[in-house]
């Protein structure tokens, strides 16, 4: 093996660890961006080829970007606090069905808005929400984490990993209806009763207020919602033309917040100053990594690696590389993963149940732990800006009988 393959290699290996850990408490983009630059300095990638890497993600950038600013309004117009004090009157004084009601609007909130909007607003806004109601909030907050993930292969648009797998290749609408319409269910259904069966206890002991404070939702929230279901059928029709995702929802995204911002003659910056813009140098710098393994033969040895399973028998293949593909998430979180595993099914053509269960295992297997997934690691900051811990031990146990159920149900729906 090269020498240069193993050092590149081994500045991967560090700069995911940092991105995971975050040592000295640094934001996960320094540590992205610090492995990048150390790849080209160090002459291990060409900086053309980095720039390829960069380029590579031109639509997973968009598309992050546009969520981000029609999330950000969402939560300054208030209509997720909206929605969770919504959840908490309709409960009528019931823990087990405001359980199932912030179920309901994080999936709705993950399916059209993506994953991460779950973990990034919807969060703090359930907190708001159960504490107004005199609950306890860590269960319904484990809702947050744990639907991010469990819905985000609904539509395309629900997980940016979803463009990072399959890139240029997104299948049009009704061929990942097709592919993901029972496995979504599979991953939803068995999802929310693990988590009742395992919080059971928790939410048997809960008495909550029947009545909270109830915001109003004022004009700009009511039109950022009307926005919110323009984007959603946008991105479907887009979707349905076989159409990259990243400018419709760019365009969407940004004319829905200039619009409600010009009538409510408001200033952007709150907004803008709300959006987490170090997530696109985070994305670029792993995109740049991939690019490093793409050059140094390890994307071509996975594929020849895969195509030898496929070759002997589909389903023990999709079998074999969903489960492996969930497990990686979880040591090496679900994008760089991701963007790994999109090369390898890029590289040339692999039936759909291998692909499917490449994106299941992306999608739904960081779920495990609370390092698995961008979205759960969103979920972990919001939680700390309210001064909860989570610790990665507890979340474990939780993910340990929560995950698995869904996720062979999942590839069981996905490879049947």
């Amino acid at each position: 093996m090269p020498s240069d393959a193993i050092w590149a290699w081994s500045i991967i290996v560090v700069a995911t660890a940092g991105v995971i850990i975050r040592p000295f408490r640094l934001p996960e983009a320094i540590w992205a961006v610090l492995g990048a630059g150390a790849l080209v300095l160090l002459g291990f990638l060409p900086w053309q080829d980095a720039l390829t890497g960069i380029e590579k993600g031109v639509d997973v950038y968009l598309f992050l970007i546009g969520m981000m600013l029609i999330a950000e309004l969402a939560r300054l117009e208030g209509l997720f606090d909206y929605l969770a004090a919504f959840a908490v009157e309709h409960a009528r004084g019931s823990p087990q069905r405001l359980f199932l009601l912030i179920y309901l609007v994080g999936t709705f909130v993950t399916v059209l808005l993506s994953n991460d909007a779950t973990a990034i607003v919807l969060t703090p806004a359930v907190y708001a929400a159960t504490r107004a109601a005199g609950a306890k909030p860590l269960p319904y907050l484990f809702v947050c984490a744990f639907i991010a993930n469990a819905a985000s292969f609904v539509l395309p648009i629900s997980n940016p990993a979803n463009l990072v797998v399959f890139g240029k290749h997104m299948p049009h609408l009704g061929a990942w209806l097709r592919q993901f319409a029972l496995p979504s269910l599979a991953s939803i259904g068995l999802t929310y009763v693990a988590l009742r069966l395992v919080l059971h206890r928790e939410l048997k002991e809960e008495t909550i207020e029947m009545r909270v404070p109830h915001p109003k939702l004022g004009r700009g929230g009511r039109l950022t919602a009307y926005g919110i279901g323009a984007i959603g059928i946008v991105l479907i029709w887009a979707s349905a033309l076989d159409l990259q995702l990243g400018l419709p929802t760019f365009l969407c995204g940004s004319t829905t917040a200039a619009a409600v911002l010009l009538i409510n003659r408001q200033s952007p910056l709150p907004v803008l100053k709300g959006v987490s813009w170090s997530v696109l140098p985070l994305v670029g710098g792993l995109f740049v990594m991939v690019e490093a393994l793409v050059k140094t033969g390890v994307i071509g040895q996975l594929s020849a690696l895969l195509h030898e399973a496929v070759a002997q028998s589909v389903p023990k293949a999709a079998w074999s590389v969903g489960v492996a593909t969930a497990i990686a998430t979880n040591i090496a979180n679900n994008l760089p993963v991701g963007l790994v595993a999109g090369s390898v099914a890029a590289s040339d053509h692999l039936p759909a149940p291998v692909v499917s269960a490449i994106l299941i295992g992306v999608d739904l297997g960081p779920n495990l732990s609370v390092t698995g997934s961008l979205a759960t690691i969103l979920w972990l900051v919001a939680l700390r800006r309210e001064k909860i811990e989570v610790g990665a031990w507890r979340f474990l146990k939780l993910g340990m009988l929560v995950t698995p159920p869904a996720l062979i149900a999942a590839l069981a729906a996905a490879i049947r």
